[in-house]
């Protein structure tokens, strides 16, 4: 089993927001915390340590105590990535800095995430022979649904992801899908859910 010290936790908090007016999503308030501080606190007892990508408000994030990391686009000392390149971007920050064996990232708007998530992902990893894991759930319709923006990589997977981003590619799902993948099904869809507009933000603090 991979040892819960040998994996780096990475909080993707390097987006636009733009469903949420341009606004910082991972700092805007819910029931009196940032989000990126709620999805830190369920991230954080299942990793060894805790990064956070962002590009902005980066005094904020470092008030959580944890350790910043920038895009390599926002970054005037590392070679330029594509603009916009998402998520893959903060991964690759976090992968540049990681210190362990493995790198498991959670996004920002995620404060429900499974208590279980690095366990379980680990363990799929182990079983399958797999090189990677992401959450697999199914939506009221009976449909499928990948969640690979939680993504459970080793730290050797740098290389892989540089050259992929070089390429002006930024789906994550095609990356993760080129290594040998492990996808573990979780019943609890709604543990994913992430906070996309300020309306469903209000609308889970009126609930």
């Amino acid at each position: 089993m991979i040892p819960r010290d040998d994996i780096t936790g990475l909080i993707l908090a390097g987006g636009r927001g733009s469903r949420m007016g341009g606004t910082d999503k991972g700092l805007q308030p819910l029931r009196g915390a940032p989000m990126a501080l709620h999805t830190l606190r369920r991230l954080a007892p299942q990793t060894g340590s805790v990064l956070i990508s962002a590009n902005r408000n980066l005094a904020a994030y470092a008030a959580f105590g944890m350790p910043v990391v920038t895009d390599p686009a926002s970054d005037p000392a590392s070679e330029p990535a594509p603009e916009f390149a998402g998520p893959l971007a903060g991964m690759l920050a976090g992968l540049r800095q990681c210190r362990t064996g493995w790198l498991l990232t959670a996004p920002c708007d995620s404060p429900f995430l499974p208590a279980d998530l690095a366990a379980r992902l680990a363990a799929a990893v182990e079983a399958q022979g797999a090189e990677m894991a992401i959450p697999v759930t199914v939506d009221a319709a009976g449909r499928r649904q990948t969640q690979p923006v939680f993504c459970l990589m080793p730290a050797a997977a740098l290389d892989s992801l540089a050259a992929y981003l070089a390429g002006g590619r930024r789906k994550i799902e095609t990356w993760a899908a080129s290594h040998r993948l492990a996808e573990v099904l979780f019943e609890d869809a709604g543990a994913f859910a992430n906070i996309n507009t300020l309306d469903e933000l209000r609308a889970l603090e009126a609930r």
